[in-house]
């Protein structure tokens, strides 16, 4: 019950980051308004790559095959020498996906398709922004935030329990938490735009003068439209010509051909490449997610996804600690995701230097399989393990068969808003139901069965062990069934206790 609140949770910003959390918190069922102070959705493609682990979580969230179907994979590369020749190359590793790992290929999608397709989604969990809705200034107290929002009827004020600012680099809600936001400037200033043009085939991603920050642009045919992104520094100081004809002329001083001409422009920006990190997530009842939290170099393709599981960390311990969880749940959003931006930050840095000395290729370091939370307070192991899967690693995935026969998949089980308790070969009834877990054990009398031995493989249990995966796909606990007291103490601490008289 939200009592005096019009809602438990304002998020303020409708680009990735707010729109993952709406859609989160849609499907748990917890109130929010989501309000944009454009009067437009944003229109333009600066973050076009969706890495393998995002591509999980859309999966989670039900948005994966119509990110797929509306986008592409990313073409090759050809690098134009001063001679005239050129010669093609992956601009990412090919790797087969696993049984582990399903998807390894990092997919373009320009930004704005994807949030149309979250847009979709939260549609139809009965959302949507508010646009033209602006965040002019709001109060925290020990049980809510009072905030104050302006749009077309004038100024509107309201209660909720909590705020997130998912506004953006120059964000409206971290400089009025007064957080620092120290790093750098690199030295280095773009352009990004999206633009019809002739003269260049859509197969291959164009790139001249690799290694020249004087000389350098590339073209890269964007997946699911008829348009090219162009991308290129430019100098620190002075107005750059943005229009069709004057981005038809940059393209003709760097390439040296007169053959490719700019037709339109959908959207064009100029902008200094910055690596900044908030000093904090989190002051009282009011959080930062995204770029409001840490910008960076678009090398990489790390800034959307990171923001993506920004938001995806945090909507589950919002639901959680409205629902009744302990307030210390909500410590462990920036306890957990700060630490994994200021390590995107470093990457994308260092793929920035790469790429001036043209030398940028993308490996797995960039997919975030890897990223986890090991070092978290939702972390449990008894007994401490030594090697394998760990508490806090990304939870792999495993082709699995029911009981009944049917085949499927681990993700399929952890799919949803719920945590998802694995027993490997132990007693089913050690573990009471309560409401928000699903429990399923493997074995001889258990619901699933590992025919080929890959969730054997992948976690690495011995029999009576039991795997908690928490809702956003991480290992909370591996315990032993000795340990399982522990198991139940650690489940109510994250708002997930048993249910009072329930019988098995």
């Amino acid at each position: 019950m939200t009592g005096q609140f019009a809602a438990e949770v304002l998020i303020c910003g409708a680009g990735a980051a707010g729109l993952t959390l709406a859609i989160d918190l849609a499907r748990r069922g917890v109130s929010f308004r989501l309000i944009e102070k454009m009067d437009d959705p944003f229109s333009g493609s600066r973050g076009k790559g969706i890495q393998p682990r995002s591509q999980e979580v859309f999966e989670d969230l039900g948005i994966l095959d119509r990110i797929v179907a509306v986008g592409g994979v990313y073409p090759r590369q050809r690098e134009y020498r001063a001679d005239g020749s050129h010669i093609d190359s992956d601009v990412v590793e090919h790797r087969d996906p696993t049984p582990a790992e399903p998807y390894h290929l990092p997919l373009m999608v320009p930004q704005f398709l994807t949030e149309g397709v979250m847009r979709e989604r939260l549609l139809e969990l009965g959302h949507r922004p508010e646009f033209g809705r602006e965040l002019v200034g709001f109060q925290q107290d020990e049980h809510g935030v009072t905030a104050r929002l302006l749009g077309e009827g004038g100024e509107e004020t309201i209660r909720v329990r909590y705020l997130v600012g998912a506004d953006g680099g120059r964000s409206f809600v971290r400089h009025a938490l007064d957080i620092g936001f120290p790093g750098k400037t690199l030295g280095v200033r773009a352009i990004v735009a999206d633009v019809t043009l002739t003269g260049l085939g859509r197969d291959v991603w164009h790139r001249f003068a690799e290694g020249d920050m004087d000389r350098q642009i590339s073209l890269c045919p964007l997946a699911g439209t008829q348009m090219f992104q162009i991308q290129g520094p430019i100098p620190l100081e002075g107005e750059v010509d943005l229009s069709a004809k004057g981005l038809t002329a940059l393209i003709s001083d760097r390439t040296g051909r007169d053959d490719i001409h700019v037709r339109s422009v959908s959207w064009a920006s100029a902008f200094h490449m910055n690596a900044r990190l908030a000093d904090r997530y989190r002051i009282g009842r009011v959080f930062l997610v995204g770029d409001a939290a840490h910008t960076h170099p678009p090398t990489g393709g790390q800034g959307l996804n990171t923001s993506v599981q920004d938001a995806y960390n945090l909507g589950w311990k919002l639901a959680a600690v409205t629902a009744g969880a302990p307030d210390a749940l909500l410590d462990s959003y920036e306890d957990e995701r700060r630490p994994v931006a200021a390590a995107m930050l470093g990457l994308a840095t260092k793929l920035l230097d790469a790429l001036k000395r043209g030398e940028m290729r993308r490996g797995r370091e960039v997919h975030q399989l890897d990223l986890g939370y090991p070092e978290s307070a939702l972390a449990l192991e008894m007994p401490q393990r030594s090697g394998g899967l760990l508490a806090g690693d990304r939870a792999p995935d495993a082709p699995i068969r029911g009981a009944a026969g049917q085949p499927t998949r681990l993700f399929e089980l952890l799919k949803g808003a719920h945590w998802t308790l694995l027993g490997y070969e132990a007693t089913r009834n050690l573990v009471p139901a309560r409401a928000g877990l699903h429990i399923h054990t493997f074995g001889p009398h258990g619901d699933l069965k590992d025919d080929a031995g890959h969730f054997r493989e992948a976690y690495a249990l011995t029999p009576g062990d039991w795997v908690l995966v928490r809702p956003d796909g991480y290992v909370g606990a591996i315990l032993a069934s000795s340990e399982i007291a522990a198991l139940e103490i650690y489940l109510q601490q994250v708002g997930c206790g048993p249910v009072k008289g329930e019988r098995r």
